[in-house]
């Protein structure tokens, strides 16, 4: 899968995407480097630890987060991938879920958009309140995925969902990513140009998270390489007792879980760790990235 300039194995091998957060809310460091200068920083030294693409977000999408507008979004998220872009010869990804910043982000020089409602989100009013998928889709298609297609960039489509009533919990997982890579296919989004993300943390309860991150090779089916998120999450805050500025070694359990499962990516804050993990990881299981 070609991301930018670089190529990138769909099997084989884990690759590392370092976390940017240009937000002030973010949980585990919101305002940290919402400053273009220490943003700058930052990715210099996720590149030296051994990042191989860096994700870009400005709005926080932790639990209980506030709704940022579309202007204010793009206002963070644009000048910071126009100065890595400059600075870097990096692969970079940006973590949104609205089609106007994918546009403005794209425009941008952004090489991979990363969509935490998996092309779901439009149809929603302006101020985050839900308008239901079914009736939205029916109507309007998913405007996020027409713009993808149209731009011709990769993309990572991740699950998530309005309410928690599973009936199945992992089956109805790989249902609702089936309706997502359906809503990607209408549009003209090439299959092979999909990365699939089970959604920690996102819908689902700490069980469940555990569960998912367990069984991410039950979404193999669906025929797309996969990227784990759980990186200082609650899941391993819940199960450890910890802090989010104490989840490092839990983070690194779930990256060779994903190692384990072959995912192509592990999406991290902490990459230096991450990075040797993945090396130690596929050091002893080489068998397992297929």
């Amino acid at each position: 899968m070609k991301i930018g300039n670089r190529e990138f194995l769909t099997k084989g091998h884990t690759y590392v995407m370092g976390i940017l957060n240009v937000t002030p809310d973010s949980f585990s460091d919101g305002g940290k480097w919402n400053d273009r200068d220490r943003a700058l920083r930052h990715v210099e030294e996720m590149l030296e630890e051994g990042a191989d693409i860096i994700d870009i977000g400005g709005e926080s999408t932790r639990p209980g987060h506030t709704f940022v507008p579309e202007e204010e979004e793009i206002a963070r998220v644009v000048p910071v991938i126009e100065a890595v872009k400059a600075a870097f010869d990096v692969p970079v990804s940006l973590d949104t879920y609205k089609s106007r910043v994918a546009s403005a982000g794209i425009a941008a020089g952004a090489d991979l958009i990363n969509d935490v409602w998996g092309l779901r989100y439009d149809g929603r009013t302006d101020n985050g309140t839900d308008v239901p998928e079914d009736e939205a889709g029916r109507e309007q298609g998913s405007t996020m995925a027409q713009v993808i297609a149209a731009s011709g960039l990769p993309c990572c489509l991740m699950h998530n969902r309005r309410d928690t009533d599973y009936r199945d919990f992992v089956s109805d997982v790989v249902k609702d990513l089936e309706g997502t890579l359906r809503l990607a296919a209408e549009a003209g989004i090439p299959r092979e140009k999909i990365v699939l993300d089970p959604g920690v943390g996102f819908a689902k309860s700490c069980e469940q998270n555990l569960e998912i991150i367990r069984r991410m090779d039950a979404l193999g089916a669906l025929g797309c390489p996969l990227l784990l998120g759980c990186s200082r999450k609650s899941v391993i805050g819940l199960t450890l007792d910890l802090p989010a500025d104490q989840r490092v070694e839990g983070t690194l359990v779930t990256t060779v879980a994903g190692v384990l499962q072959g995912a192509m990516f592990v999406r991290v804050h902490d990459v230096k760790e991450n990075v040797r993990a993945v090396r130690m990881a596929e050091a002893i299981w080489p068998q397992a990235q297929g």
